[in-house]
């Protein structure tokens, strides 16, 4: 006779698999929130691992178990926000009905935040840190590759002309970014400054079109990233929840 258990499907080695990865999953973004805000809010040298279990109500062991270092774990957290400000950066312009200001929508969200300032941080820790680098490297390759497909759908959908190509002009965003970051932060600018700082060498991205062509893409106009691409970086929470 099959227990109460068995018939539960709870004695499954899948479902205890899955089950012990859920949990998993849960604790290292629990790890990841305690330990952005406190580096934001403290630098990397005065948060201990202990400082950030007491936040996120965890052991030390744990940090441990899934970052190994502090370090690591500072990498993996300003990688992280990074890459969330420039999917709400995208989704933020793409509510905008021009060029320009669709850009000013992209500068503002992302010299906004602190994810940057952060980011930079993240990257000249690398250099003491290589084994620390890989990271870094693989979020700067997807913040061009994935600003790179947000920026040319959004031309496509738009029927906008861009004045460099489209790769050029995805790199050339954030390496403006992250270059305006480091220095208004080692000469103590205020986020408004960077933002018209980041504004002037970016210039016009692109040009609209002839008023008798907008009529013909005004429908596309209006389709914001996560129905043209799924969004950018990864479908949205109310998405995922509908698919599941």
């Amino acid at each position: 006779m099959k227990s109460a258990a068995a018939d539960d499907g709870l004695s499954d080695p899948r479902h205890t698999a899955r089950a012990t990865r859920a949990a998993g999953r849960k604790m290292r973004s629990r790890l990841l929130d305690a330990a952005s805000r406190l580096f934001k809010e403290q630098g990397l040298a005065a948060v201990s691992i202990a400082d950030i279990a007491a936040a996120a109500n965890a052991f030390p062991s744990q940090i441990t178990y899934y970052f190994h270092t502090k370090e690591a774990l500072f990498v993996e957290a300003a990688c992280r926000d990074v890459l969330y400000v420039a999917r709400a950066a995208e989704q933020h312009a793409g509510k905008q009905l021009s060029p320009e200001d669709y850009t000013r929508a992209l500068v503002d969200s992302v010299m906004g935040s602190d994810a940057v300032g952060f980011f930079v941080e993240a990257m000249t820790l690398t250099r003491r840190r290589q084994d620390l680098a890989p990271l870094v490297e693989r979020t700067v390759e997807r913040l061009h590759s994935e600003g790179l497909r947000a920026y040319a759908a959004e031309m496509a959908a738009r029927g906008w002309r861009s004045r460099l190509d489209p790769d050029t002009s995805a790199r050339r965003f954030w390496a403006i970014a992250i270059g305006v970051t480091l220095e208004g932060h080692a000469m103590g600018r205020a986020p408004d400054d960077l933002a018209a700082e980041m504004l002037r060498l970016i210039g016009q991205q692109a040009d609209a079109p002839p008023p008798s062509v907008q009529l013909k893409v005004v429908g596309a106009g209006n389709l914001s990233l996560d129905s043209a691409l799924g969004s950018s970086f990864g479908s949205s929470p109310a998405r995922q929840e509908k698919q599941q």
